[in-house]
């Protein structure tokens, strides 16, 4: 490619960007945005607050530093969490199956014979 069209390309794209740029600017959304993060700024200066702080304050249990202890003590013990039980009820014969996984062999019968998302419709409870 020669340095000319590369140029020519370049400010092609240049183009581009500023009239997306100049789309976004005429964004109300995007207006809405900044006046709400410049108004956080100012809050959060005024009490001597940072991101994170406020972080904790709204998802004391959410955020990321709680998140990863959790991980680490799940690993850990040894084992990965327990599957939900699945329950179904075949309404056509009444029968029950209870799995916490999809590898029973009742259920994997059921789903050759009637497919896949007419037995999951038979779902009747998910337990811890």
């Amino acid at each position: 490619m020669s340095l000319l069209s590369e140029y020519l390309q370049q400010e092609q794209q240049l183009k581009q960007l500023n009239e997306k740029l100049q789309q976004l600017q005429n964004d109300p959304r995007l207006k809405a945005e900044l006046e709400f993060k410049e108004k956080l700024e100012a809050l959060m200066k005024e009490f001597d607050k940072n991101a994170s702080d406020v972080i904790e304050l709204l998802d004391p249990k959410g955020g990321s530093k709680a998140s990863a202890p959790s991980n680490a003590s799940a690993s850990s013990s040894g084992g990965r969490r327990k599957r939900k039980l699945k329950i179904y009820k075949n309404p056509n014969t009444g029968e029950v199956v209870e799995t916490r996984g999809g590898n029973q062999k009742t259920l994997k019968a059921w789903k050759d014979e009637h497919g896949n998302d007419t037995v999951e419709s038979w779902l009747v409870r998910v337990e811890s």
